[in-house]
């Protein structure tokens, strides 16, 4: 993922699964309790906060958070 890649097409990258995990993340969960409360494995919700930093191009997730925050995704 580029840097020059414009925000509203980032935003269409990430799946409503994926907003899903940022929500809660914003609402500052940890890791386990995301996925528990999404029923899903610690695994799978680490294999997807690592997919939407690289759709991001951000580094870490608290980064994912307020990106998508100030667009007012989550």
């Amino acid at each position: 993922m580029t840097a020059t890649l414009d925000q509203p097409l980032r935003a269409a990258l990430l799946t409503a699964e994926e907003l899903a995990v940022l929500a809660l993340l914003a609402d500052g969960l940890p890791v386990d309790a995301v996925a528990r409360r999404l029923n899903l494995s610690k695994r799978t919700v680490q294999r997807r906060i690592r997919r939407i930093c690289d759709r991001l191009d951000v580094h870490a997730p608290i980064q994912a958070v307020v990106w998508a925050a100030r667009r007012k995704l989550i």
